[in-house]
């Protein structure tokens, strides 16, 4: 009970004291114009307000991750609060800050186009593809999930399929339009459901006692069931704590800021947000359950119904359906601005501008037959590989981001540690799960260090031999990448 109660605690202070140092090491200059005012097209750089910009952001990053995600990581018990805590404040929030911020001074350019600007252009195919193929992945698993969870809310025919064509219309509606004709209108009611589902299950662990039932983090319980925590825990649980996700969607609002000191309270503090979001989950479902029964939930149901048991004991019924749909907004306002994200990437990458109603025709047609036809793999596959390439994305964000604050000659530590630690873990799990090498987890500790340890020399190499080879006038040190840079026909 006192490590949960903690853990939301320091989250907060998380935001109240170190997002001040993160925000002033980036050099945050509020009279600089940013691309939202400069490049108004009324599509994609729409100049919004910093509390819908917040929203917007929240409910973009925190799909069916931090519910889910938290859910099924209470497996390994009170131990997940602590991966929840410490990576949402100096991982997470970090991660979607700088990555935000630098998308900011870069007309809003997304994080192939920025990989290529400071790890090399070689790295620009490199992210397009892992980029993409998140994407496409997100997209495509947030349609099944919330789907499940509506079908069984409502009579027969109304059924998973009924549910899966009414989410594909809506997600390419919200796919071609304008980002204010749709996603700027419905967000602050789906932000509302969002909330107060939450809080529901918050005060509701507190009046009904539940609380109690959560043990408190030792020694002796960091291991439950002799699990190891490394590497699962942390890809079990990302959205909560550190998503390369949420590197695709900051760009979005990097187009709509009006003021470059609105990052730290929109890209930061979102992230923290999401974190108590995931605490709440994981404490319920850690109250509520023990391992095994948990364990038998979510191998009937996967991690939805979970959600329903969660909602409907601490809710009742009707709580517990309003419950429920809060749930459901969650991947469905990630999974729209997914595939958004997904058809800029790709504009960007084949310099194709989308002021015009024809171009996103173009580039999002394609986008859905693919995910449809992907509707047909297993979920449980398609959620593996997501969660690799999802940390693979983190990685590829954070060591931009350490580049981005190198050139600059600030501290970039502060995304280096964090960039470190995951890189290790991703090749780690990459070489000891089974879609990956499945290979012995003794020997693989070691590959994986020399591994991490060969690729973080060949970054210093590049980033050195980048700055050494800079003047004053470089794009690099000022912050400059065209507009003509990302789309070289437009009328801007």
């Amino acid at each position: 009970m006192y490590t949960f109660i903690l853990g939301i605690i320091l989250l907060v202070l998380g935001y109240v004291f170190y997002s001040k140092i993160i925000y002033k090491n980036f050099g945050v200059e509020p009279n600089r114009e940013t691309p939202a005012t400069v490049l108004e097209d009324g599509t994609d750089f729409v100049p919004m307000e910093k509390q819908r910009n917040w929203l917007i952001q929240l409910l973009n990053i925190a799909g069916t991750g931090p519910i889910f995600g938290p859910i099924m990581g209470a497996l390994y018990g009170p131990v997940a609060f602590l991966w929840i805590v410490l990576g949402s404040i100096f991982a997470g929030a970090v991660h979607d800050y700088y990555l935000g911020m630098i998308s900011l001074r870069n007309n809003g350019a997304h994080l192939p186009e920025l990989a290529s600007k400071y790890l090399g252009r070689i790295m620009k195919h490199i992210v397009n593809l892992f980029t993409a193929l998140l994407l496409l992945l997100v997209g495509t698993v947030f349609v099944t999930s919330p789907a499940s969870l509506l079908a069984g809310l409502t009579p027969g025919f109304m059924d998973r399929r009924f549910w899966v064509l009414l989410i594909f219309i809506y997600y390419f509606l919200s796919t071609i339009l304008p980002i204010d004709t749709l996603i700027g209108k419905i967000y602050p009611y789906f932000g509302a459901l969002l909330i107060l589902t939450s809080l529901g299950v918050g005060i509701t662990l507190f009046a009904t006692g539940n609380i109690t039932n959560i043990p408190e983090l030792t020694l002796q319980n960091m291991h439950p069931n002799d699990v190891p925590i490394i590497p699962g825990l942390f890809f079990t649980i990302s959205c909560g704590a550190l998503s390369g996700f949420h590197a695709t969607q900051s760009p979005i609002i990097s187009r709509t800021l009006k003021n470059e000191s609105e990052g730290r309270w929109v890209f930061y503090g979102a992230m923290i947000t999401e974190g108590i979001i995931a605490m709440l989950w994981a404490a319920a479902a850690i109250a509520l359950f023990d391992g095994q029964t948990l364990s038998q939930i979510i191998s009937e149901g996967t991690a939805s119904a979970a959600v329903s048991e969660i909602t409907f004991t601490l809710l009742g019924t009707i709580g517990g359906t309003i419950g429920i749909l809060g749930v459901i907004v969650l991947p469905i306002t990630s999974g729209d601005t997914a595939f958004r994200s997904l058809r800029m990437v790709i504009a960007d990458y084949i310099k194709l501008t989308q002021a015009k109603l024809s171009n996103r025709f173009m580039i999002t047609i394609p986008i859905f037959a693919i995910s449809i036809a992907l509707m047909f793999i297993d979920f449980n596959i398609l959620w593996r590989y997501f969660t690799w390439a999802n940390q693979v994305t983190a990685v590829i964000a954070l060591f931009v981001s350490t580049a981005y604050l190198f050139l600059k000659s600030r501290n970039y530590f502060f995304t280096l540690i964090p960039g470190t630690f995951m890189l290790y873990l991703v090749i780690l799990y990459l070489l000891t799960e089974p879609i990956g090498f499945n290979l012995p987890m003794t020997i693989s500790y070691y590959v994986s260090a020399a591994l991490a340890l060969g690729i973080l020399l060949l970054f210093f190499r590049h980033v050195r031999l980048l700055k050494s080879g800079l003047t004053s006038e470089s794009a690099l040190i000022n912050d400059q990448l065209s507009i003509r840079e990302i789309y070289p026909e437009s009328i801007l």
